[in-house]
């Protein structure tokens, strides 16, 4: 299903835009809080935007499977894949992010 591989590239962008706002959070923080707790703010709201299309890729594979029986071993490899990537670089967004308390 190739609109699980779209849908998956655009939560890759949320991660890497949540680790860079949180970066940018925490280097303006002295200097200038109030963009600071803007950029934190929107770093939190991209994960909540990664963890929405993770519920979305999760909900297309239980109706993929509802109606189609068990997804092709190849799309779930490349699910797992990039799954298991996701959850990884989410982990470093959210230390970052943890950073700025």
């Amino acid at each position: 299903m190739r609109i699980i591989e779209k849908v998956s590239d655009r939560i890759e962008d949320e991660i890497t835009d949540a680790r860079t706002y949180a970066l940018m959070a925490l280097e303006t923080k002295d200097n200038y809080p109030e963009l600071s707790r803007t950029l934190i703010t929107i770093s939190q709201q991209e994960m909540d935007h990664m963890r929405m299309l993770h519920d979305a890729v999760v909900n297309l594979i239980a109706e993929y499977r509802r109606v189609n029986g068990e997804p092709p071993e190849k799309m779930l490899a490349v699910y797992d894949y990039l799954h298991k990537k996701h959850i990884e670089s989410a982990a470093e967004a959210k230390n970052i992010q943890a950073m700025y308390k």
